[in-house]
């Protein structure tokens, strides 16, 4: 039997990397519509119910979100729409029509203040309009009896679209030296492994008969500091990073200075294997160069 998923959001970053991990491995399990705002404005609860009816909707995957962190302090309305009320119509449709749900949040639920990797039951404390519109919709799920999975993640990077590894190798390529944080520490998390992982949850939804939250990044804990070096190495780029704090990078929004997760239990109840974050680095840098040649 071959279900139907609905993606949302498929020309971000995890929506293409969704995108390829479903034509590598599970062509044959399941039918998969890839949307982006083109094809299904989620904001629109009338064109959403519309689809998920019409193409016999068995799983979302909701990967859309307003992601601009600066510039939603100051488009808080748009940010809200998108990250807490399409993510209401989604969790109403899919109580409505008992369909499983995967909805993508973020570490900048946290305040960043903790000293131990947060676990996915500790009390979250926003300190942006970008985490708190991502806590709203975390809560329109929560407080709903429907099966879903809420995957919060960080850093996310891919050889797709706008992100800190891209943007690091250009920056390499343009300057002799640059000035990265070093007192912001977490994990970073490739797109593709994050793909991988939200398929083995959807091979094992039978585990999942309420709302929960899991936490996925790739193992190992650095600043982006010690990312951003990492990435002139790996690419053999002459550009001297040197560290700096926080203060001396203002930005609009206030980020989280600690967001490692603790990743035990997605990875004990998927069953799940986690690559360092080094490994995934290598592999996607080599993504990018063969994409160029």
């Amino acid at each position: 039997m071959s279900y139907n998923i609905l993606v949302t959001g498929a020309k971000g970053q995890l929506g293409r990397s969704l995108r390829k991990v479903y034509e590598e491995q599970f062509k044959t399990q399941y039918e998969v519509f890839f949307t982006d705002i083109e094809e299904l404005d989620i904001t629109n609860q009338g064109a959403l119910e519309d689809f998920i009816a019409d193409n016999k909707i068995d799983i979302v995957i909701n990967a859309a979100a307003y992601t601009a962190v600066d510039k939603a302090e100051t488009d808080k309305e748009n940010a809200f729409l998108l990250n807490q009320t399409a993510v209401r119509f989604i969790a109403e449709l899919c109580q409505k029509y008992q369909i499983f749900l995967i909805h993508i949040s973020t570490d900048y639920v946290f305040d960043g203040t903790s000293t131990v990797p947060y676990t996915p039951e500790m009390t979250i404390n926003p300190l942006s309009v970008y985490g708190k519109s991502k806590a709203e919709g975390e809560r329109e799920i929560l407080e709903r009896n429907l099966r879903a999975a809420i995957v919060r993640t960080s850093w996310l990077y891919s050889p797709y679209g706008t992100n800190f590894v891209k943007t690091m190798l250009r920056l390499g390529n343009e300057k002799e030296r640059l000035n990265v944080i070093n007192d912001q520490v977490g994990a970073p998390t490739n797109a593709k492994d994050l793909a991988t992982a939200i398929f083995a949850i959807i091979n094992k939804r039978h585990l999942i008969s309420s709302p929960q939250i899991f936490h996925y990044a790739n193992e190992g804990t650095i600043s982006w500091y010690d990312f951003a070096r990492e990435i002139m190495t790996m690419s053999n780029l002459p550009c001297v990073v040197q560290p700096i704090r926080t203060e001396e990078y203002p930005t609009a929004a206030q980020r989280p200075k600690y967001s490692i997760f603790d990743l035990s239990k997605i990875k004990t109840q998927f069953a799940l294997s986690i690559p360092f974050w080094k490994d995934s680095l290598k592999r996607t840098l080599q993504e990018i160069k063969n994409n160029e040649s």
